[in-house]
């Protein structure tokens, strides 16, 4: 029996197709497209319509291959979200994260409510892209959005909509907005009503595992088949940190792709004030465990150094490179909000060397080595402020995802952290997503069940 996880991350989109097989998870990407932001009428939006008929047509090369899946289950970034009307159409457009419509927005709205006061109800840290400084931003320029709007769903919930007809708020999604009393697991009334934003909008949360249903009959017509939708842990994290390869009590993990997400699991949520100076945020998990992580700016600056070089070198190169100057001494704060949208990265890195009376580097081994030490620097103070908070060891960094793969930062992190790197698996985000659909339908009876078979399943990397 096959599973279909499509994967969207903010760069680009992957369909893996996986399956058990003597108690060992395979899996196979069948599927992959591009994914980025558009700039329409000076805003930075996510283009949904092109984004579905990419899900759609990954659907239609499952049955090219000849592996017609029975579920499938979307995850994506979060914060982002759609707003629909009374027919089910969108408002406005989905603007991405990445956009400057938050800018003064946090301070605006921590005059309306503290951010002490905030931080105890949602346990969110302070990124200015969260779903609430975006709807309070939204609120003040485009009222008649919000009035309009008949319904609130983040990016996955509303592809599960396009596929189902069917509206959902997943809980691990929507953990991220902002808008969820950390405590009760439920929108938080007292935020909705401090910011005059419609309960109305929002529906109860559901929870990883839920069946959505099956396809609409024009999708189905479409794609050529039907199917059981099942909800993900639709956050790309919550998902990535399902496929963390072990059951013990002393985890630490990084997520690390355009973003790095680094923390601990927690079955209570973490609101001491050292975690709300140092910006850790309390994110839903699968199963109602807690997501205790700080967002760490991660491969989104190499990710950029490498367009910006026209794509003249692979990552494994830029990461050579990065190992052959990786006694450059400069370092920059890889969670400073100036990487996170700059209009040149290479050129920001640059400034930020010359701002903090540094050597700038010159050279793209140079500029690389600043990007991974940097990296590896803001790994091990943050591994340092998890055991300040919760008096524990942590002798291990899991790292999981995409930047599992890159070897000098895995090193380097090792070396700096004085901690032991266990690198894999890299695409834990689909894994993850893969293994609710299991849990959904019985193939695994729990999650401790579920993370034995990813610890069968796939080859770890050790630096000591």
């Amino acid at each position: 029996m096959y599973h279909l996880g499509v994967d969207i991350g903010a760069s680009s989109g992957r369909h893996i197709i996986g399956w058990l097989e003597n108690g060992v998870m395979k899996y196979e990407e069948v599927y992959r497209f591009y994914n980025g932001l558009d700039e329409v009428n000076g805003t930075l939006c996510w283009n949904t319509e092109r984004l579905f008929s990419e899900i759609k047509a990954g659907l239609k090369k499952c049955a090219e291959v000849g592996k017609i899946p029975s579920t499938m289950a979307i995850d994506t970034w979060g914060v982002d979200f759609v707003l629909l009307d009374k027919d089910g159409k969108m408002v406005g457009n989905s603007v991405g994260y990445r956009d400057s419509r938050t800018e003064g927005y946090v301070e605006k709205t921590f005059e309306v409510m503290s951010k002490r006061k905030l931080y105890d109800i949602t346990g969110l840290g302070t990124n200015t892209f969260n779903t609430l400084f975006q709807l309070v931003s939204l609120k003040d320029n485009h009222p008649e959005q919000l009035e309009k709007a008949t319904d609130f769903l983040m990016i996955p919930d509303y592809f599960v909509y396009l596929l189902t007809g069917n509206k959902f708020n997943e809980y691990t999604n929507a953990s991220t907005t902002e808008l969820i009393d950390v405590k009760t697991n439920s929108w938080s009334d007292e935020i909705l009503d401090t910011f005059g934003i419609k309960r109305s909008l929002f529906r109860e949360l559901s929870m990883p595992g839920t069946k959505a249903g099956r396809l609409l009959p024009k999708v189905r017509e479409e794609v050529g088949f039907d199917l059981d939708v099942i909800l993900a842990a639709s956050h790309d994290t919550a998902s990535a940190v399902m496929a963390v390869p072990s059951n013990g009590d002393d985890v630490m993990y990084i997520s690390s792709g355009t973003w790095s997400l680094m923390g601990i699991e927690s079955m209570t949520p973490q609101l001491a004030d050292i975690c709300m100076e140092h910006s850790f945020t309390n994110e839903g998990g699968y199963d109602y465990r807690y997501r205790v992580l700080k967002n760490i700016m991660g491969l989104w600056m190499i990710q950029n150094v490498k367009k910006e070089l026209n794509d003249k070198y692979s990552f494994a190169e830029l990461c050579d490179m990065a190992a052959e100057n990786g006694d450059f001494p400069s370092i920059v704060d890889a969670v400073d909000n100036r990487f996170l949208a700059p209009q040149n990265m290479t050129e920001e890195i640059k400034a930020c060397c010359r701002d903090t009376d540094q050597p700038v580097p010159e050279t793209v081994g140079q500029l690389t080595a600043v990007i991974y030490n940097s990296l590896a620097k803001c790994y091990a103070d943050c591994a340092n402020e998890i055991e300040q908070f919760t008096g524990r060891k942590y002798p291990a960094i899991n790292i999981i995802g995409g930047g599992s793969n890159a070897d000098y930062l895995n090193r380097i992190t090792a070396k700096v952290s004085g901690r032991t790197v266990l690198a894999g698996p890299a695409e834990a985000t689909a894994i993850g997503n893969l293994m609710a659909q299991l849990l959904s339908v019985g193939e695994f009876k729990d999650l401790t069940d579920a993370r034995d078979c990813v610890i069968r399943s796939f080859d770890i990397k050790t630096y000591n």
